[in-house]
């Protein structure tokens, strides 16, 4: 009988699949003990019971994460974010990301639109090309003008400019895997990919700083004797800000525009392998990093060929007409992110983990100590299930070491992820969820930034009542080290039977926290399990 009030008490709120069964095993348990007169949603307190709580100190270890994937092929195709850019803080790795894109060619495409006549020739001349990408921002509140914006989801310091280039790619993208066809292909961030040696940015090695009025590009149209005769004002939708890098016209001319009535240009297919994409490569020891969208309909990275047709009369001494035209390559197809990290330039202290998102680095937690006699079961919870306690609540706290802060505090994460970093028979890493995140939702789960009365960053919280329940009513042996790491939207589980934590995070931002070797015995990252127990098995 004590060991179903384990198994019946250890939850009282979860999710709907649940409460059909939770139901008929809260009738069996009052049918077995007439005495439990009141059950509560967290503790029972009829007098049958006393309450109390204690603490577990928690082993923390540093862990380095080599890659992640870095595609979105098996999401969809599409990542929630890419970054662009050089972060570089000495207690963490320093990351230049860049993009690599195919292009997508446009529909009905074709130089010249109408014929003018047998006595009529038609000249056409490259007026600019753009490589135009969409920044996250948003309308500055205090805007007099409505092209006033903010530029949102950018870490490090961004009146330092990194070097930015753009290069044809030159390795093939394949959507499927080369080696098992049936299988979606997968990049990963620490993939390197070939390039070509030349640089088809206007400016080479750009020095790049976000620029938060780079909302209208002005093209200059020319007649094919260079003559400017107008100049267009290109913005995207809402006067968004956008990054837009110069291309060179004369090879861009060559590579793309004098192709398009070729076999090159037959389909998306063959015009993917004539032309494989392109890298946007970022490089530096400083400078800031962008968090880019890619999936907004009205503000997705292109490059725009704009030209002219100047149709010429009179053996080609008159102008006919002038006719203005655009032709927009998106970025699309595969696209992915390139993180090339580099170590930190100080390394994890003795009191201390580095929590860094992307390809950083993360924690991995030993919550109930050793397994000294070797049966499976760490000491601790075989203790622990002797005891027949009703679990109320079960948390996990670790604390911020408040001196490895950033003055940036955008650079810090919002949100930590935490769950079963574990292996399978093969040594291959499993990492699973925390079933909490199933049954009661990732608000009540946690793992947000708490901060002190100061607004400085103190701690991070999980509640893990559930996993602990699972533990101690013996229905599951199955403890590996928990990990934590920065939230990535991906973490989290999609349905009631999604127990995979996928390996993605686009999430740049990092954190130092203390373990449990600093000398503060307050900010010891702890296990706290609150519990009840009936009065007479005290």
């Amino acid at each position: 009988k004590s060991k179903l009030r384990i198994v019946m008490l250890r939850k009282y709120i979860k999710a709907t699949v649940y409460v059909v069964f939770t139901a008929f095993l809260v009738g069996l348990v009052i049918s077995c003990e007439e005495d439990f007169t009141d059950i509560g949603t967290s503790i029972v307190n009829n007098g049958e019971f006393t309450t109390n709580d204690t603490i577990f100190e928690i082993e923390i270890s540093a862990k380095n994460i080599e890659k992640v994937q870095a595609d979105g092929l098996s999401i969809g195709g599409l990542l929630g974010q890419y970054l662009l850019g050089v972060h570089n803080n000495n207690n963490y790795k320093k990351i230049e990301a860049s993009i690599i894109s195919q292009l997508g060619i446009p529909l009905d495409l074709t130089k010249v639109d109408q014929e003018y006549g047998s006595d009529t020739i038609t000249v056409t001349s490259i007026d600019t090309v753009l490589l135009r990408i969409p920044y996250n921002a948003s309308l500055l509140s205090t805007a007099i003008l409505d092209s006033d914006f903010i530029l949102d989801s950018i870490i490090g310091d961004q009146a330092q400019p990194f070097t930015l280039n753009v290069f044809r790619l030159e390795t093939y993208l394949s959507g499927l895997n080369p080696t098992t066809p049936a299988l979606i292909n997968r990049y990963f961030s620490d993939q390197t990919y070939e390039v070509s040696t030349e640089k088809l940015n206007s400016v080479e090695d750009l020095q790049f700083k976000p620029n938060r009025r780079d909302t209208a590009q002005f093209v200059k149209r020319r007649l094919s004797t260079g003559v400017v005769y107008a100049t267009d004002t290109i913005v995207y939708a809402n006067s968004n800000p956008s990054i837009s890098i110069p291309l060179k016209e004369e090879r861009i001319k060559e590579l793309l525009f004098d192709q398009y009535e070729t076999s090159n240009f037959a389909s998306q297919d063959a015009f993917n392998d004539y032309f494989r994409g392109i890298k946007i490569q970022a490089e530096g020891d400083n400078g800031s990093l962008m968090s880019l969208t890619f999936n907004n309909n009205n503000l997705q990275p292109l490059i725009d060929i704009y030209y002219t047709n100047t149709v010429l009369v009179d053996g080609g001494t008159i102008v006919y007409d002038t006719v203005k035209k655009t032709d927009t390559f998106l970025l699309s197809g595969i696209r992915t992110n390139e993180y090339k990290t580099t170590p930190a330039g100080q390394l994890p202290g003795v009191n201390n983990v580095p929590i860094q998102g992307v390809s950083g680095s993360m924690a991995q937690l030993k919550i109930l100590g050793d397994d000294l006699d070797l049966n499976g079961i760490p000491d601790d919870l075989e203790e622990l299930r002797t005891k027949n306690w009703l679990i109320n609540d079960a948390s996990i706290t670790i604390y911020v070491d408040q001196d490895v802060i950033e003055p940036d505090t955008t650079a810090i994460p919002y949100q930590l992820f935490i769950f079963k970093d574990g292996v399978n028979s093969a040594g291959v890493e499993t990492p699973r969820q925390i079933i909490d995140y199933i049954t009661e939702g990732v608000n009540e789960v946690g793992g947000a930034l708490n901060v002190n009365d100061d607004n400085k960053p103190n701690s991070y919280t999980f509640k893990i009542t559930d996993y602990i329940s699972e533990l101690l009513a013996g229905n599951t042996d199955n403890l590996p080290a928990l990990g934590v790491r920065v939230l990535n939207p991906t973490d989290l589980p999609t349905s009631s039977v999604d127990t995979i934590v996928r390996n993605y995070n686009w999430n740049p931002k990092a954190i130092t926290l203390l373990n449990n070797n600093t000398q503060n015995t307050s900010r010891k990252p702890k296990l706290k399990i609150s519990y009840s127990l009936k009065t007479d098995e005290e």
